[in-house]
């Protein structure tokens, strides 16, 4: 007898052993408990004094769930040692619970705040009962509340408290007291990471539980012409070949379709699949060749388009300069490739549905789900598991309704799993695009003109499956919201219809406009003969606060969602974060020593963030990143020690763009396949250090997750033109042998 011990079922072993870990998968109890205390939907003490907080964002490793209770048991009086933290199912009564667009802590840390004042004043005035004193005297700290010396814990007040109504206005502690807000927290799942306990899709098991794969239509809209059931099901293993409906415009959040073959586990499945021999039929876009797409969208940035931003006259500055500098950028179409990809349980039992699912957005899922399968939303429950990455793939639910239609098709338990080919392939890709700036220059160098002309398929093009140019929404990011001190701003848009999933990753079309708008202005201070950190605060002008969009020359801009008058556009902060990376980096000295740096700044999700990066080239030739300095402000900062994690992640990130981050479409489908042909930055490629600066600030929260990859391309490549004198206008550096 042999058997296989594999790395993650030893872990798992060693984990069971000393972690003791379990992520609460299932709401903690009810308000009907009597007993306990349920102020909210995110506070519970029971008899104990044990402190439960559900987390009602999804943990993709940014550590959510280690900062969040945090914050709630600040706010509260809780001892953040003792707390237990549940994990949220998909539920309204949560409020927003898509964890995208950097929101959690920026979106969040005011409700949060005051959810938990609302249960300290509860326990304080029952507290204050008892004893007969004002509850002004009174305090709440280490799970218990204090007047003097003596204590009365929460686990004495929880039944008391619980009978009394919630405060409508509760009062927010100062600042000040809430101790662990700036500083760096334990990452609380930690431990099950390193030894294989903590839950992902993936590891869910149910009694008689199927495994499905899917073959899917390599171009969108597609659909399966003919198909080998029989060979199929012939593979051992193998118990069920359903067809899924056939993907109909617009594509939403539907599933792609295809044949899903069902089977006792993934390799009778995966090998059932191969084994359908599919003749595809491609549909209305299986003539999309990428290549010729990008020569499509340069032609609609070469001519004038729908005017999105207009300050001044651009055509007029012409005649007064004395220079005119001209140049297009290209971004291919990008993907995800999270660690983990997409997998999802679904299991139909007493007229309902449950599924287990690595989503980002487990209320999406929940409502796509009801659409889709035709049941009531509140028949349907969404349990969120751990995630292995998202980068905004996981907030479609597309593979939560592949499981629930096999688990229908197959009167079982079903587990959908993607592969890492199956997650390339069919992925919501992020869009390529074309850019087209130009600045007039007057004969002391100052630029007087700015021009930008943009085309690339619009996210909205997957939901409507209409819209041909970029929205407003869109293009807030890092070109409407970019402050110019240029008398003459243009920005314009041309067409470029979609012809694959478009969705949003990792700070979505701040990847392309940052690259464009830094590689640019890099290029201006080579025409001016300018240092290029000089060149960059002339432009950015003086420190000031843009409050209102007449200032910007727009007339829609959404800022992320947030109002202007309380988020502005701060020049000050882009100063601030400028001086801070380039005085670490050491660039006065720069050219001295013979080091090539690069700069680049950008403001996305409401915070700053600047990047310098310093390469040399290997021994083939080849750009080497050897060193890095980010300087980020983000206003409050509640866990310092995610933030830099996630600054340290999105630079990898972003340098994995730069270098080789590339789709390609021939004949309406993907090529790349896996990390060979779509290759991420692995260990001895990374930088020797990253160097990360968070301005301390108690501003409010801006995001963290998605703004430090906009700066990295852009950085990257104006240090390896420092370096050789060789401008990158077309990303990647290197694109894979295909």
């Amino acid at each position: 007898m042999s058997f296989e011990v594999t790395r993650r079922g030893f872990l798992a072993g060693v984990g069971a052993a000393t972690a003791g870990f379990a992520l609460g998968i299932t709401r903690f109890a009810g308000a009907s408990n009597k007993g306990y205390f349920i102020p909210n939907v995110f506070i519970q003490i029971g008899h104990d004094g044990i402190v439960q907080i559900t987390c009602h964002r999804s943990e993709m490793g940014q550590g959510i769930r280690s900062s969040l209770p945090v914050l709630i048991a600040d706010e509260m009086g809780a001892d953040h040692t003792k707390i237990v933290v549940g994990q949220a199912d998909g539920d309204k009564a949560y409020g927003d619970q898509n964890t995208d667009g950097s929101t959690s802590i920026r979106d969040h840390f005011t409700e949060m705040r005051t959810v938990a004042a609302a249960a300290r004043e509860m326990l304080v005035a029952e507290a204050a009962d008892r004893w007969k004193v004002p509850a002004k005297k009174l305090v709440a700290r280490d799970s218990a509340v204090w007047d003097g010396k003596r204590s009365i814990a929460f686990a004495e007040l929880a039944a008391g408290a619980g009978l009394r109504p919630v405060p409508k206005t509760p009062v927010l502690r100062p600042r000040k007291e809430l101790i662990h807000v700036g500083t760096d927290l334990p990452l609380r799942d930690g431990q099950a990471y390193v030894t294989g306990t903590a839950p992902f899709a993936a590891d869910i098991v149910l009694p008689g539980m199927l495994t499905a794969v899917i073959a899917r239509p390599p171009v969108v809209f597609g659909f399966a012409r003919s198909f080998d059931d029989k060979a199929a099901k012939s593979t051992p293993g193998v118990r069920h070949v359903v067809p899924l409906p056939t993907l109909v415009a617009p594509a939403g959040m539907k599933p792609l379709g295809g044949v899903a073959v069902i089977a006792d586990h993934t390799w009778a499945a995966m090998k059932g699949r191969a084994a359908l021999n599919v003749t595809w039929e491609n549909g209305p876009n299986g003539e999309y060749e990428s290549d010729a797409f990008a020569k499509q969208m340069l032609a609609a940035v070469r001519a004038p388009g729908e005017v999105m931003r207009k300050v001044g006259d651009f055509d007029a500055s012409l005649p007064n300069a004395l220079t005119l500098v001209e140049a297009e950028y290209l971004v291919p179409h990008l993907v995800h490739a999270p660690m983990e990809p997409p997998a999802a349980v679904a299991h139909f039992h007493d007229n309902r549905l449950e599924v287990w699912a690595c989503t980002q957005s487990p209320q999406d899922a929940r409502e796509e789900l009801a659409k889709q399968l035709g049941m009531p939303e509140a028949d349907i429950t969404v349990h969120v598991t751990f995630l292995g990455g998202g980068f905004g793939r996981k907030s479609k639910p597309d593979f939560l309704v592949e499981a629930a239609l096999c688990a229908r098709a197959a009167k079982a338990p079903v587990r959908v799993q993607w592969t890492r080919d199956d997650e390339i392939r069919h992925a919501y890709y992020h869009a390529c695009s074309a850019q087209a700036l130009a600045a007039s220059i007057d004969e002391k160098g100052n630029v007087i003109g700015w021009r930008h002309r943009i085309a690339f398929p619009s996210i909205s093009s997957t939901f409507d499956g209409k819209t041909t140019r970029p929205g407003a929404g869109e293009l807030q990011q890092g070109v409407l919201d970019l402050p110019l001190a240029v008398p003459n701003i243009l920005v314009q848009t041309g067409e470029a219809p979609a012809h694959a999933r478009i969705g949003w990753m990792r700070s979505v079309a701040n990847i392309h406009q940052a690259f464009a708008v830094q590689s640019f202005i890099g290029e201006i201070s080579e025409a001016t003969k300018r240092d290029q950190r000089d060149t960059l605060l002339a432009l950015l002008g003086k420190p000031r606060k843009i409050t209102t969009t007449r200032e910007l020359g727009v007339t829609a801009m959404p800022n992320y969602s947030a109002k202007l008058d309380e988020h502005p556009i701060d020049v000050g902060r882009f100063h601030r974060v400028i001086e801070r990376a380039t005085t670490s980096a050491g660039w006065d000295a720069a050219k001295r020593e013979g080091r090539a740096l690069g700069l680049a700044v950008h403001r996305s999700f409401l915070s700053y963030v600047a990047v310098v990066a310093q390469v040399s080239r290997g021994k083939r030739g080849e750009l080497i990143v050897d060193e890095a300095w980010i300087a980020a402000d983000a206003g409050t900062v509640i866990n310092t020690d995610r933030v830099r994690a996630q600054l340290e992640g999105a630079f990898i990130f972003g340098m994995s763009i730069a270098l080789s981050g590339a789709i390609t479409m021939r004949d309406g489908a993907t090529i790349q396949r896996n990390f060979k042909d779509y290759p991420i930055v692995r260990m001895p490629a990374a930088p020797r250090k990253i160097h990360i600066d968070i301005v301390p600030s108690d501003g409010p929260p801006g995001g963290v997750g998605e703004p430090g990859v906009p700066p990295v391309a852009p950085a990257i490549m104006n240090a390896w033109f420092a370096l050789t004198q060789q401008r990158v206008r077309d990303l990647p550096l290197v694109r894979a042998s295909l």
